[in-house]
């Protein structure tokens, strides 16, 4: 590996509008302030972020290349540039951890055919925490994004998801467009065997954190508001 070549800093962020510090450790901010390049997902979010766990970098000096939907394949490989020149880059994630449910999985799999070091920082992954809080099988468990818009296609889904949860023992995880947590909360409580349980974590790590896990059949019974709340759904067939 040559060692003159800069390194691609994968930089976790917050998780809503918390302190940086309350939820990231130290390492995030002194390497936020060594840095002047970064990728991000949305310039004016990443420069609000910076400046509050890192007041005294200067704005003007920053170098942020935006990696969204728009971006082509040709402009994203010219962001790890700088680390050929010796100068390390920061991929910094809109909300948690960088690549993971997060753009920049490309870039980081570029960096590592390229020889560029890639360091990933401790940082909150809402994926992993709730997890961590849901009490089902935190040993055999799988992230599968979103489900299908279209209700019988979700509905179908759903059965098969439920399905391999019992044949391999695996916790099976998701996540919704916020808008449409509460619909999607309603069709598993429609579509899961009554004894199937259903975890569900919105707004993590942030004061209006909620955090249950139940069976479906006990979900009929509980419908908390879950609009617009960043929301992980996790279901588990014994």
């Amino acid at each position: 590996m040559n060692n003159k070549f800069g390194k691609l800093y994968l930089i976790p962020t917050t998780l809503g509008m918390n302190e940086p510090l309350e939820v990231l450790p130290i390492s995030v901010k002194k390497k936020v302030e060594e840095l002047d390049f970064f990728i991000v997902e949305n310039e004016k979010s990443a420069r609000r972020f910076i400046k509050k766990i890192a007041p005294r970098k200067s704005q003007p000096a920053l170098r942020l290349f935006v990696l969204d939907k728009f971006t082509t394949d040709f402009e994203a490989k010219s962001f790890i540039d700088p680390c050929f020149q010796g100068i390390s880059v920061g991929l910094l994630s809109e909300a948690g951890v960088p690549a993971v449910a997060d753009p920049g999985a490309n870039l980081v799999m570029l960096a590592h055919v390229k020889k560029v070091p890639v360091v990933p920082l401790v940082g909150p992954s809402s994926i992993i925490l709730a997890m961590m809080a849901s009490g089902l099988n935190g040993q055999n468990f799988a992230f599968n994004g979103y489900l299908p818009i279209d209700n019988a296609e979700r509905k179908k889904k759903i059965k098969m998801f439920e399905k391999r949860s019992k044949e391999l023992q695996q916790s099976q995880i998701f996540i919704e467009t916020p808008y449409r947590n509460n619909k999607l909360l309603d069709q598993f409580k429609a579509t899961l065997t009554p004894s199937t349980q259903l975890c569900v974590a919105a707004d993590l790590t942030l004061a209006s954190e909620y955090i249950r896990t139940q069976t479906a059949e006990d979900w009929k019974k509980e419908s908390p508001d879950l609009h617009k709340r960043p929301c992980i759904f996790i279901i588990h067939k014994f």
